[in-house]
């Protein structure tokens, strides 16, 4: 029996957790992303390395905007807007569920993938499995998808529930007014083409044919030549900004440093400095307990400052603390709670 691996990573999370339901049936399922964030991202920094903070300006005069400030307004025309306030798009948001709803199952072929937009997992939640084995096999063996909608972080939307190999997986439709036609590109009847034509360009793909896709082609080349630009580069020390993170770095002789110390040794030694107390210089008592006063009194200021605006934020609405989460580009705000984004936007 295989022993189960101790001290890694959690396992990814639902991004959303509910009920599947049609009929009389309701299955407890957890929707995950079917893809991943791309691995590479370059960020804005300065010439010291310290990364840049997005802000509003004012196009006019250029003069920086604070979050109070912002007015969402909805184009009238050019240079007129109506606006609309964080109440009142709270009061149009469709009302809250923790439900998807199974509206009717169409023929797969009926689905044009212009309409997929985000793919995501469904996976059963404990006691489910039997059920959504039972759903998936007979989506797959009847060559039928689900139409279904729910709400998420506010928002409606419609999706299509497909069955592969015994997995339930939903795909976000986008809506009828933001699709194109081929006619609103210019395409008009393509007509028929000759038949010895054709087949002059049947002749032609046969050598490129295969019976199976390659997924080595579709592999993210430039990001792989990103990555080993940027570790070369740190290897050679050339072009690297901002101060080493890592504590407690090996000197020789020469007073440069030599190869990293263990990251588990340096850990054990950052906790005890943290934990042992240090004894003051000589002479230096009273300068000591002076800044320690004056350094508890600016953290007590400033605890003060946080628990107001903390409790400011408090009063509004998930939605409204998430736009603002967006605006300050929070990592990670996709997946926190009420109070954690009140925490993250308070600091």
């Amino acid at each position: 029996m295989a022993k189960k691996k101790r001290g890694g990573p959690a396992g990814p999370r639902p991004f959303w957790s509910g009920t599947l339901a049609f009929g009389l049936v309701s299955l407890p399922v957890g929707l995950f992303p079917a893809h991943r964030s791309k691995p590479v991202s370059l960020h804005m920094v300065d010439e010291k390395g310290t990364r840049l903070a997005r802000r509003y300006v004012c196009s006019k005069d250029g003069k920086p905007l604070e979050w109070d400030q912002l007015i969402r307004g909805y184009p009238v025309e050019k240079d007129r807007f109506v606006t609309v306030t964080d109440k009142e798009l709270d009061a149009l948001a469709p009302e809250k569920s923790q439900e998807i709803d199974l509206k009717r199952f169409v023929p797969v072929e009926e689905l044009d993938p212009m309409r997929f937009e985000r793919a995501y997992f469904l996976t059963p939640e404990k006691g489910a499995t039997k059920a959504y084995r039972l759903l998936a096999r007979a989506m797959e063996t009847t060559g039928r998808a689900g139409v279904a909608t729910f709400v998420m972080r506010g928002k409606e939307y419609l999706v299509a529930l497909l069955s592969q190999g015994g997995i339930l997986r939903a795909e976000t439709l986008r809506f009828e007014d933001e699709l194109r036609t081929p006619a609103d590109v210019g395409l008009g009847d393509p007509g028929s083409p000759a038949t010895a034509a054709v087949k002059r360009f049947q002749s032609a793909l046969k050598p490129l044919r295969a019976e199976r896709l390659d997924e080595a082609a579709l592999e993210d080349r430039e990001s792989q030549r990103l990555i080993k630009l940027a570790r070369r580069k740190l290897k050679a020390g050339e072009d690297v900004l901002g101060k080493k993170r890592q504590r407690g770095a090996r000197k020789t002789g020469s007073g440069t440093s030599s190869s990293p110390p263990d990251l588990l040794e340096t850990l054990k030694r950052s906790l005890k400095e943290g934990l042992e107390p240090q004894a003051p210089a000589p002479g230096k008592k009273s300068a000591s307990k002076k800044t320690a006063s004056k350094s508890a009194a600016r953290k007590k200021t400033a605890r003060g400052k946080t628990a107001g605006k903390g409790a400011a934020l408090s009063e509004e609405s998930r939605e409204a603390l998430y736009r603002r989460a967006q605006a300050r580009d929070l990592p990670g705000r996709s997946r926190m709670s009420k109070q954690e984004l009140v925490d993250a936007l308070s600091e």
